[in-house]
């Protein structure tokens, strides 16, 4: 199995500044959920716990597509690109957990530390333009809790260190359920 090793999961600054603390986070977070799927071959990837059609692969196809989505499209309102354009988003809403359950593990990887690399590069630029405050390209939907209006940088990287904080969860008891290996 070809996979990248996990990045060191590096604890974040106790009295850093407001960007660097909570980038760095998100950082945490994103190396825990690698560590999750580091070393997980084709069966762990696909995985189900209970009642549950979660794995390990849709997670991991599914903060691939979030980091896309926050970072190109919304922060920069640029298209997410192949393969998340050409998907029927309405006749199958969960097409990145269903296949990312049987996408083969190197493909997986890739497409991950990809778009998280673009991401970072994406806020390098955002926080070195106009730090948290910067605004998304794209607005919020009309119909959100408070109306439409531009995200900032801030609230996106919120945002994101929430779902990794709740899929990291999903993750521990897919891996677990796997091989047993437990840890943070």
């Amino acid at each position: 199995m070809s996979q990248t090793p996990s990045a060191p999961r590096v604890p974040p600054p106790l009295r850093g500044d407001e960007a660097s603390t909570a980038l760095a986070f998100l950082d945490y977070h994103r190396a825990t959920f690698r560590a999750k799927v580091a070393g997980v071959d084709a069966t762990g990837l696909a995985l189900t716990v209970g009642a549950s059609t979660m794995t390990l692969g849709g997670l991991m196809k599914h903060l691939t597509l979030v980091e896309t989505s926050w970072f190109t499209r919304v922060l920069l309102d640029r298209p997410l690109g192949q393969p998340w354009d050409d998907v029927d988003w309405t006749s199958d809403p969960n097409w990145e957990f269903r296949t990312g359950a049987v996408d083969p593990i190197e493909e997986l990887f890739g497409a991950y530390d990809a778009a998280v690399a673009q991401a970072r590069t994406h806020i390098d630029a955002a926080v070195a333009a106009g730090g948290l405050d910067s605004l998304s390209a794209r607005e919020a939907r009309p119909d959100s809790p408070d109306g439409s209006g531009a995200f900032s940088l801030r609230w996106i990287v919120l945002h994101m260190i929430e779902e990794y904080a709740r899929h990291n969860g999903h993750a521990d008891l897919l891996r677990e359920a796997f091989d047993g290996e437990v840890g943070e």
